[in-house]
């Protein structure tokens, strides 16, 4: 399978990595990234070909777009003939199939993805949408090759992949947002910041270990650990009473908004 990435940034260089590490070949893989400086370090970490430009004649099974929502209309417009017998698998947020349909001249063997920044260390998750036209066969490269950098859950409504922006797309910086309030405490507590970090990072890191082996759901183990009359119950009244829980919900909710609001504002054909 030839596949090609159209940008290389953070996220191609994640999926490319893991696909690497899941038995792809570099010469199964190109990269086109116009900055110079990139294409020369995607060469030595991976050993892949780098293109400046479109590569006009050049026939690929898969174009991967992984640019920015804003730049995705130029790009895809620039892309359509080399496309038009691949599969098409996108990674920008908020641009839907019949937008990039239009852009690429009515294409219509489009995956649209949206991975997440755990991906770096191949424990991403990614949510997958495909129209009922898409072939079989393209729904299972697109799953193989995002199941390099971690889980994949397929969507049945396109509606949905906002929503998986929501949780998990967005979601590495609220938990981050979590650990760093965290480690604020634990120095405003008197440790240093060395150790608010040990604590804090290792907590998660343990918290979100135990969850993956038990049985029980997270509300379940969260009761587990609040007993009556303690800290973790104080510590959980005085969340509560602030709204976190409710102001977390609320958070996702506006950012699957901001989702469809960059499918209208950059999805104009």
């Amino acid at each position: 399978m030839q596949i090609v990435f159209v940008g290389g940034g953070n996220m191609a260089t994640a999926l490319i990595g893991g696909m690497l590490r899941q038995g792809f070949a570099a010469d199964e893989i190109s990269v086109m990234e116009p900055d110079a400086a990139k294409r020369d370090q995607l060469q030595q970490e991976f050993g892949v070909k780098t293109l400046a430009s479109v590569p006009s004649g050049s026939r690929f099974d898969v174009v991967l777009l992984a640019v920015k929502p804003q730049q995705m209309k130029a790009v895809a417009q620039e892309w359509a003939g080399v496309a038009a017998q691949a599969l098409v698998i996108s990674i920008a947020a908020g641009i839907r199939t019949d937008s990039l349909s239009g852009w690429l001249g009515g294409h219509q063997r489009i995956v649209r993805v949206m991975p997440n920044t755990p991906a770096l260390v191949q424990a991403g998750v990614s949510g997958l949408f495909a129209d009922a036209n898409v072939p079989a066969s393209d729904r299972a490269a697109a799953d193989k090759v995002l199941r390099a950098v971690g889980e994949v859950v397929w969507v049945d409504t396109e509606a949905k992949i906002d929503a998986v922006t929501a949780i998990s797309g967005s979601g590495p910086a609220y938990v981050f947002y979590f650990i760093e309030s965290l480690m604020q405490a634990g120095t405003e507590l008197g440790f240093s910041a060395e150790q608010a970090r040990q604590l804090a990072y290792g907590t998660f890191d343990g918290a979100v270990k135990l969850a993956l082996d038990s049985q029980d759901d997270a509300a379940t183990l969260r009761t587990k650990v609040t007993s009556k009359g303690g800290t973790t119950e104080r510590a959980l009244a005085t969340m509560e009473a602030a709204g976190v829980k409710a102001a977390i919900i609320s958070g996702a909710q506006a950012a699957c908004q901001r989702g469809k609001e960059l499918g209208d504002e950059f999805g104009k054909l």
